[in-house]
């Protein structure tokens, strides 16, 4: 799942228009954003097997304290605390803690069983990967859906509205197509830092967000 998450993070700005689109793409990115730096620092690991699914040629090996539904439980605590201790809003705190968790429940639907419970298993997951098709009109589903209710929510104070947005979209798209389709990756070091440049689409939130208003 990746497209899927940034529609999720998108359309949460219905329920909670005050919060931010940065803070809602942190929050429902967030287990893919520590990963890469969990890589980077030799606690989990990931190694590359072309074939194991249709959709990607990634074997996570070890990966409980990013993606195990235990830690991930914890993450959506801890984000939502946080927040609440910056904003002092509940409703909103409560949120971003969902955002958090409902990474976890979108990636055991795409998931073959790889998916930890708790950090040593069980391990779960619905397999969609196993499908190119299916595992597009799902995931282009949700960020459709998402982009329109974002859409339809707030509206640009100036043109920096317009394009910000737009660009993001039509980017994540990009991205997306290229990730299905492009070559694979020769090593796993050209993924870790693949996966620390999405910190990007958290500040691009932020600035789109600055130029556009709730309507």
């Amino acid at each position: 799942m990746f497209i899927g998450h940034y529609g999720v993070g998108l359309a949460a700005k219905k329920p909670a228009p005050a919060i931010s689109l940065g803070t809602l793409i942190l929050a429902a990115q967030w287990l893919d954003l520590i990963w890469p730096i969990l890589l980077l620092l030799n606690i989990e690991h990931v190694t590359i097997h072309p074939g194991d699914t249709s959709t990607t040629p990634l074997d996570f090996d070890y990966y409980p304290f990013s993606h195990s539904l235990l830690f991930v439980l914890a993450w959506s605590i801890v984000l939502g605390v946080v927040y609440y201790l910056i904003k002092k809003n509940k409703k909103n705190a409560l949120i971003v803690g969902i955002l958090v968790l409902s990474h976890w429940v979108l990636d055991l639907i795409v998931h073959r069983p790889d998916l930890p419970i708790m950090p040593n298993g069980p391990d779960v997951g619905f397999g969609l990967w196993n499908s190119v098709i299916a595992t597009i009109i799902v995931e282009g589903a949700i960020f459709i859906a998402g982009s329109i209710i974002y859409l339809k929510q707030t509206k640009a104070r100036d043109n920096i509205g317009k394009i910000s947005l737009w660009s993001l979209l039509i980017f994540l798209a990009v991205v997306y197509i290229l990730n299905l389709f492009g070559p694979t990756p020769t090593d796993t070091t050209a993924i870790k830092f693949a996966g620390l440049s999405t910190w990007i689409f958290v500040l691009w939130g932020y600035w789109i967000d600055k130029h556009r208003i709730v309507v």
